[in-house]
Order: C-alpha cells, then structure tokens, then sequence
C-alpha cells in the first residue's frame, strides 16, 4: 500500500494544493514503512491539476492531509484514494500514527479557496 502526504519541509503542508512536494511512503503487510519517496508538487491548484492521476498511478491509495476542499476530495476519490483530513506534523510521525489506528479525519473542508480551486 502507497500513502501520500502534501509535504513542505517534512512537515504535513495544511494547504493541499500549494505544497512543496508530496511524500509518499510505501506500507508492507505488516504496516511497516518500507521506503519513501518525494514526488513533485504541480503548479497550480492542486485539485485542478493532474496530481491525483499521477499518485494513483504510483499505487497511492490514501491522502493523510491537512485542509483539503470538498473539490480536491473528491477528485482524489474518483482516482481511488482515500482522504483523512486534520492532520498535522511530522510526515513520517503522522504516518506511523495512521499506522497505529490513532488517526480519525476532522471532517474539516477548507474554505479558503479565493484562488478559484473550489467547484461551482
């Protein structure tokens, strides 16, 4: 299993479509962390860009995130990832948290998308 993280400095980046890069670490059946790997962040918003298709097709099947919009949601859903949203910290601590069941999403939908990544 595959699982990205928007990331701005090895940190959870709290805006989705304007982080650095995305981390993505791979999960074995144990839930270990078996490998990471930074994947380049679009330009633009993220929810309009191809990022989702891009994860999904490195085998990414869950978004750990920080705000995310209802648009970017559901656009990473339409690819088959999962989204959890409310996290924050370290990418690696608040993988291994999932990891262990102590992570439940906020339920949180960013609603400051002035920069037009919201759906009409």
């Amino acid at each position: 299993m595959k699982i990205a993280l928007p990331s701005r400095q090895n940190k959870i980046d709290e805006h989705f479509g304007h982080c650095e890069h995305f981390t993505v670490f791979t999960i074995d059946e144990q839930k270990r962390i078996l490998s990471e790997e930074k994947v380049a962040s679009p330009a633009g918003c993220g929810c309009k860009s191809n990022i989702a298709q891009t994860l999904a097709q490195k085998g990414v099947k869950l978004m750990l995130a920080g705000n995310m919009g209802e648009g970017a949601v559901s656009v990473l859903n339409s690819h088959g990832i999962d989204v959890l949203r409310g996290c924050s910290g370290d990418v690696k601590a608040v993988t291994e948290s999932w990891l262990s069941g102590s992570l439940k999403d906020s339920g949180i939908v960013c609603a400051q998308h002035e920069h037009g990544c919201h759906n009409d």
